[in-house]
């Protein structure tokens, strides 16, 4: 095998990084002086300590570093040699660190998950297919390093005949001492004279898959005695940690680690079968998951102050439940009651007597008269010279609070002393934005008169406008367009009053606002038109409307969706029929390659599904992934959405791009009534899918007896291998499977007869 390169301490920059530190080694990161080139030093603990150390043990490292150097793999860390001074390995530097950090540190997805368990196993795999196999006999989180993009490095392969020899220790022990016991197999606990096997590792991978899937560390705080017994006798981490809320592959994956972890080292799985099944599983968990994004708006409300002065959230409907008016707009009274609330709140606030000792000289009574709507007293405190456009420390206005308590004779007064008609708040709304809450258009006229800002824009840019057509103030709206407000003005989000009345669903707004030169085709942020905000909220008179008066059918959002994808996406049958009549294209695709057939596949809509092909919408088209509308009613709808597809002339033999087929994913599912309907379409019964894996493999994986029944008697060929040169009895065999062992070869038996018999 060669020899190791030899690295000393010189060849590396002086700042050495401690990465991490454990019982037998410490991690540093390093920087080569020529290389300029990153690298990480494993350095072990005992050969430090004796500067005497055996020169016998270092050599033998060298040697395992020379083998370790040889083996290049995609998620293996590589080796480059040993450092001699501190004695360590040198090996590729992983950005992200171990595995055993990230698990509780960071939310891991599901897809990211199984990606790490499968980019484990192809590295054992990798490892365990050498001739002879390197056996790694360390496996744990530890030891799985995760590059800058969360792709696995495999580490400390190859060392365990090293740490025996320097060690002196027996395995157990050693393993005792690394905090690694959890892993190690049940049978080199009872017998650990014997030789370890590759079947070691794959019981370490089980322990790693548990520990993967929960993110928590196995047997956390039990004593060394307690793990030992314990895993002697066979139990096991619970699985009551594992989310519910996983995928359809849950199952799975947690059998496959169940038989990972099998106390008979024969019957765990060889890391060629847990890598291919590991890769199947993987290409469902990447399954294309249509998810049109919703439109969310949060009713605005104002900001009123508590008897502490703190400020609420404007943007949080539910926290200011009690200034909200009715969700659709049409229950003014609640308005009106939402807002005299307010004002008595502010009252409070003004009278109390923390409010009172901070305004020096009394400059806040002015406010206080006000909230208390005496009328006289204002008066009075005008006439003495109080300062009319004064705030208090909410950094309310004497004017602002008169137009809370719609007070028209306090208001009057004001404005004619002074009150500048357009001073906002600290959160910049004006007299005129709390006139659009409360729908006094008479105050408005009064505001407007003496020059208030018709467009005013709060800080998160909502005009008078925007307020009023939310709360379906159809007066104070008309008020306001009387006077030349632009219906056109666009909040921070990019929406125009005509998008917030489409919202709600204020169906005379959105004609008032259309009627005075509201753009029906301008476009938020993320580029929807007041149509799609209607029929995305279902809104039917406000889609019928905006279609009328010439809003575009066809338009499109950033992510290329158009309103019908968004009303198959709803089940707004009555609405995807109105936007087909009025021209919508039926084959128009998403971003993602989506058309309206497939989200309508996938939700389940029969009707709407008979609606598109009625309107000749291609039935076989393809979108994300190659998917057909026919492989995503499969994967998640119900069997009539199936038959009906296949009524329609759905092919029930295309491929998605992993060599899917339909009847694939009815077998991965497990549904009986799906995989018959298929079969009953003439579905290939035989087809492989990327990994050699035909529906009967899939079947016999499951352990579905019905399914196998069904797919032997229209012609399954048991003779057909996979691509490790399976076949589904030899799957059957190895997997334990003996219902179905019998199923097969009582099957094979009545072939071979016939054959004889034919003879």
């Amino acid at each position: 095998m060669g020899t190791s390169t030899i690295f000393s301490k010189g060849d590396f920059e002086e700042d050495w990084l401690q990465l991490a530190s454990g019982g037998s080694a410490q991690v540093f990161r390093v920087r080569h002086k020529k290389w300029r080139t990153g690298y990480v030093v494993k350095c072990f603990l005992g050969l430090q300590r004796d500067p005497t150390f055996d020169r016998t043990s270092l050599d033998f490292l060298r040697e395992e570093a020379a083998k370790m150097e040889k083996v290049k793999f995609q998620h293996i860390a590589s080796v480059y040699g040993i450092c001699d001074s501190p004695v360590g390995i040198v090996m590729e530097h992983a950005a992200s660190g171990s595995l055993e950090k990230t698990l509780p540190t960071h939310q891991m997805t599901w897809q990211l998950k199984s990606r790490v368990i499968h980019e484990t196993s192809l590295a054992m795999n990798f490892l365990h297919s050498l001739k002879p196999p390197l056996l790694h006999l360390n496996l744990k989180p530890g030891n799985i390093l995760l590059d800058a993009h969360m792709h696995v490095k495999i580490s400390d392969y190859g060392l365990f005949k090293w740490m025996e020899t320097s060690s002196g220790l027996p395995y157990i022990e050693r393993s005792a001492l690394r905090g690694s016991l959890s892993y190690v197999a049940p049978e080199m606990l009872l017998q650990s004279t014997n030789l370890p096997g590759t079947k070691c590792d794959v019981y370490s991978f089980g322990i790693v898959m548990w520990e993967i899937l929960t993110q928590k560390k196995a047997y956390a705080g039990a004593s060394v005695v307690t793990v030992i017994m314990g895993t002697a006798a066979g139990e096991r981490p619970s699985l009551d940690l594992l989310c519910e809320d996983w995928p359809g592959e849950r199952q799975q994956v947690v059998n496959l680690m169940k038989r990972c972890w099998d106390q008979e080292p024969k019957k765990r799985p060889s890391f060629a079968d847990i890598s291919v099944e590991m890769e199947m599983l993987l290409s469902l968990i990447h399954s294309p998951v249509v998810g049109l994004k919703k439109e969310h708006l949060s009713r605005k409300t104002s900001i009123r102050p508590t008897v502490s002065g703190s400020r609420e959230n404007s943007k949080d409907g539910l926290a200011l439940s009690q200034q909200t008016s009715n969700t659709d707009g049409d229950n003014d009274k609640d308005s009106y009651s939402s807002s005299q609330n307010e004002v008595e709140s502010l009252e409070s606030f003004i009278m109390s007597e923390e409010a009172v000792k901070s305004l020096e000289n009394n400059p806040g009574l002015l406010h206080l008269t006000v909230a208390q709507g005496n009328f006289e007293k204002v008066a009075s405190l005008l006439r003495e010279g109080a300062d009319v456009n004064w705030k208090i420390p909410c950094s309310y206005t004497a004017l602002i609070l008169a137009v809370q308590k719609r007070s028209l004779g306090i208001i009057s007064l004001l404005l004619k002393h002074g009150a500048d008609a357009g001073m906002a708040d600290k959160d910049g709304w004006t007299p005129l934005h709390f006139v659009a809450q409360n729908g006094d258009d008479r105050i408005a006229r009064l505001l407007l008169d003496h020059r208030a800002n018709v467009d005013a824009q709060e800080l998160d840019g909502w005009t008078p406008l925007h307020l009023a057509s939310q709360n379906n103030f159809e007066n104070v709206v008309r008020v306001l367009l009387s006077r030349q407000a632009d219906p056109n003005v666009q909040e921070s989000e990019g929406r125009t009053a005509l998008h917030v009345a489409a919202y709600y669903g204020q169906v005379r707004l959105v004609k008032m606002l259309a009627s005075q030169g509201a753009d029906v085709e301008k476009k938020q942020q993320n580029h929807r038109t007041p149509l799609h905000v209607a029929v995305e909220k279902g809104k039917f008179r406000v889609v019928q409307h905006l279609l009328k008066n010439g809003a575009a059918v066809d338009c499109v959002d950033q992510n290329h969706c158009s309103p019908l994808h968004l009303a198959v996406s709803k089940g707004k049958y009555l609405i995807c029929e109105i936007l087909v009549r009025y021209g919508a294209d039926v084959d128009l695709r998403t971003d993602k390659g989506w058309t309206p057939l497939h989200l309508a596949s996938l939700k389940g809509h029969v009707e709407i599904i008979r609606l598109l092909v009625d309107s000749h919408a291609q039935v076989n088209t393809r979108g994300s992934l190659d998917w057909t509308p026919l492989h995503l009613a499969m994967r998640y709808s119900e069997e009539e959405v199936v038959v009906e597809l296949l009524r329609r002339g759905a092919d029930p033999n295309s491929t998605e791009n992993g060599g899917w087929t339909p009847l694939h994913l009815a077998v991965q599912r497990g549904t009986l009534p799906g995989t018959v309907s298929l079969l009953d379409y003439k579905a290939d019964v035989n087809s492989k899918n990327k990994v050699g894996w035909t529906p009967t493999h899939l079947a016999v994986l499951r352990g579905n007896v019905p399914i196998v029944k069904a797919l032997l008697r229209a012609g399954a060929r048991l003779e057909v291998v996979d691509g490790t040169g399976c076949t589904p009895l030899q799957l059957a065999l190895r997997g334990q499977k003996q219902s179905i062992v019998d199923l097969l070869l009582g099957k094979e038996s009545s072939e071979a007869n016939s054959l004889s018999g034919e003879a």
